[in-house]
Parts: structure tokens; C-alpha cells; sequence
């Protein structure tokens, strides 16, 4: 549920008069990758009728997707990395047409690096729901109109049913591993509780076994925001001049408090001013609001409120013990050796629920305890932290597997 834009995923900065210059004028009513934009580097593979855990039906569905490496002739190299709540498909590669900014994870995934592209073939798609080129509410329906409010709930399971769709359409009967953080480490979980013949190692990264109250809580909220935004109209504003980018903005800064630690923004940006106007009743304001204030903006020119919605929600189905008997009988059918990893400082995923997923997972790669890296950064360490985070990926990735 990180930020995820490789703009994002660098350490809390005083936001500049430049930065401000950079977001003048309104945002789009959304900012959905739409059909006729550049694809950049996108590919696209398309599938027929999906029906959701919910009851709901799409006639069809199209994930977005890119890749790195090659595919061996065993077909056994294939490595899916799975984005959190607001990335995409752009895991590496420079910013430019179709790609606004470079990749979120270049410093991990690539030639010579944890994820050797050398070595391994990389499969990073976009997740169904999403707004960077897969169905969602953004895509057109038969009826030649938005998804938008008429688009289906999702759960994590039908998001990894998509993926699973697309691992067939590659001819991948088995993938070498599934790694993913936040969201992207539930859609890991998933994989390994419901497609166990299918996956050889998992890297579950900030994550936890299931959404608690706290974190649904959190999200509400978020919902809430965007929902009461008048330009929102239910879902209905793919052809309004203003979207709801001011509620989604607000949905945004909400949830930057939940990734970050309280040490970093007090390191960061203590009480200090914006500018030489005073905000003790002067009309002026902190930098952390200015910071929070820019951020929010800037999401709103590449997200979609619609999108967010489903996404969010997806997040909140999020148990891998539904219908499994519990979380300890479903950790227990995990075949895969699993690297399970957390941040000291995250508020948002605290680390007893990577621990809880060690000690259940029958093939853990340290045992009962989930690896803890020590960060200010909060939940988005396991973005920014790349180099030990890195460290324990390619430790996974070099453990032999039957």
C-alpha cells in the first residue's frame, strides 16, 4: 500500500518552488492509462469471461504487463514481481514515452542485480482494477462507456486468478518465484496458499496473513474522502471537465501518514516553514503540510479514484486463511520456501504479522522469525531500503529448490 513511483520511494523531501511549479493548472478528471495513449513498454495479454469471488462478471479482461530477460527453453527462469496498491508494471527502465517516471525497483531488479535479468525472466504485470493499462474501472465496457461505477468488487484471489491467466498464456506451468511488498506480498501469499504446485519460492514483503480492523479502519477513511468530493458523482466522471481530484488527493495524504515513521518527518521537516510567511496565524504553512499537499496532487495525475476504490477494497478481502480452515492451515500448506521480511518502523503492517507468517509457513527461509530490517522509513523501507532488501532476495533466489 506504498507509494511506489520512483519518485516516491526516496526519503522525505521539503517540497520546492519548482516542485509546485511542475503541478500548475488542474489535474484530468483522471490519470488512467487510457487506449490511445503510448504503451511505452507495456505489453498486453487478453483473456475472455472472468467471474469474481463476488458474483461478478467481466466479459473480458486485459492485464498489462512487462518483462525482462528471457524465458529458458525449461521454462523453469520465470520470476512474477507483484506491484503494490498504487504501482504498475514500470518495475525498471527510464522514464519516457508511456512511462512519465523510471522504474520503482531499478536498484533490485536487473542485470547483475538481486533479480539478475541475466539469469532470470522477470513478469511484472499491472493488477486487475488497476489504471496503468489492465482492466478496470477506467476501461471501456461492450457498451462503448466506462466501467466506472458498474466495475466489479475484486479480491486479492481474483487479481491472482488474473495472474495465473497470464502465467498461462506465457506457458509458465511454475513460477521460480513470486515477489512482492504490501499489497504485491498479499498477492505473494495468495499465491502460495491457493497455487502451491505453481510456485517455487515466495518473497513476502511487508505483508501481513490478513487485513486487520486497524488497517480496514485506515482505509475507510480514505473511501470516505473521496467519496464525499461532489465531482465524485458515484463513480461517474470520466467525461467531466474536474474529477474528484480533490477528495483522491486527501486519500492520498491520509495514507502517506500510514507509510511513513513519525522519526523520519520529524527528522525531515521538525517545525519548520514552508516559506518566510509565518503559519501562527499569518496565513502561512509548515513544510510537512506543504509535502503532504504536493504529494497528494501529484497522485492524482496518475491514479484513478475509481481504481483506488477497488483497490482498496481488494486489500480489505485480504485473508489467506478464508475458506482454508484458518491462517495456520493455510500458512501450513505453503510448499514454497518462503523469504518473509519486514520493517521495524512500519505502522501500517506491523511486524508481528510477517513473524506470524514465518513461524506458519512449513519451508521459511530463516525459520520462525520473519527477517526485520532496522529503517526510519516506515512501511516503504522495503522500497527504499534497497541494498539489504536486495541482499535477501538474491539469498532466496540462490536457495536450491526441488
Amino acid at each position: 500500500m506504498d507509494w511506489q513511483t520512483s519518485e516516491d520511494t526516496v526519503p522525505s523531501e521539503p517540497v520546492t518552488e519548482a516542485d509546485v511549479l511542475l503541478l500548475l493548472g488542474r489535474p484530468p478528471a483522471t490519470g488512467a492509462w487510457r487506449d490511445g495513449d503510448l504503451a511505452g513498454d507495456r505489453k498486453f495479454a487478453s483473456f475472455g469471461s472472468f467471474q469474481t469471488e463476488s458474483g461478478g462478471s467481466l466479459p473480458r479482461v486485459r492485464i498489462a504487463y512487462e518483462t525482462w530477460g528471457e524465458l529458458n527453453a525449461a521454462r523453469d527462469n520465470a520470476v512474477l514481481i507483484a506491484h503494490a496498491l498504487t504501482g504498475d508494471s514500470h518495475v525498471r527502465g527510464a522514464a519516457g514515452p508511456g512511462h512519465p517516471t523510471s522504474g520503482w525497483w531499478g536498484d533490485i531488479v536487473g542485470p547483475g542485480c538481486a533479480v539478475d535479468t541475466d539469469r532470470w525472466f522477470v513478469v511484472a504485470p499491472n493488477m486487475l482494477g488497476g489504471c496503468q493499462g489492465s482492466t478496470g474501472p477506467s476501461s471501456i465496457a461492450p457498451d462503448g462507456y466506462e466501467w466506472a461505477s458498474r466495475f466489479p468488487f475484486l479480491t486479492i484471489r481474483d487479481q491472482v486468478a488474473a495472474q495465473a491467466r497470464l502465467a498461462d498464456a506465457l506457458g509458465i506451468d511454475r513460477w521460480a518465484a513470486v515477489i512482492g511488498g504490501s499489497m504485491g506480498g498479499m498477492h505473494a501469499l495468495e499465491w502460495g496458499a491457493g497455487h502451491a504446485d505453481r510456485v517455487a519460492r515466495l518473497a513476502v514483503l511487508s505483508a501481513p496473513p490478513a487485513s486487520t480492523a486497524d488497517q480496514i479502519a485506515l482505509n475507510s477513511v480514505q473511501l470516505q474522502a473521496i467519496a464525499m468530493d461532489p465531482r465524485f458523482q458515484d463513480g461517474e466522471y470520466y467525461d467531466a471537465i474536474d474529477g474528484p481530484y480533490r477528495g483522491l488527493a486527501l486519500a492520498r495524504r491520509m495514507a502517506l501518514l500510514n507509510y511513513r515513521s513519525p522519526t523520519e518527518l520529524n527528522q525531515r521537516f521538525r517545525r519548520s516553514w514552508q516559506s518566510d510567511v509565518s503559519p501562527l496565524g499569518h496565513g502561512g504553512r509548515f513544510a510537512v503540510e506543504s509535502y503532504l499537499d504536493f504529494h497528494g496532487n501529484k497522485f492524482t495525475r496518475r491514479f484513478d479514484a475509481n481504481s483506488y476504490i477497488r483497490l482498496v477494497g481488494a486489500m480489505d478481502s485480504h485473508d489467506v486463511g478464508r475458506d482454508r480452515g484458518g491462517i495456520d492451515d493455510a500458512l501450513a500448506g505453503v510448499t514454497a520456501t518462503t523469504l518473509v521480511l519486514g520493517i521495524d518502523t512500519d505502522r501500517l503492517f506491523p511486524v508481528e504479522g510477517q513473524h506470524q507468517i514465518a513461524r506458519g509457513i512449513p519451508n521459511a527461509l530463516d525459520g520462525d522469525a520473519a527477517v526485520v530490517l532496522a529503517s526510519d522509513f516506515g512501511h516503504d523501507g522495503f522500497l527504499i531500503e534497497t541494498a539489504a532488501v536486495g541482499a535477501h532476495v538474491r539469498r532466496l533466489l540462490d536457495t536450491p529448490v526441488g
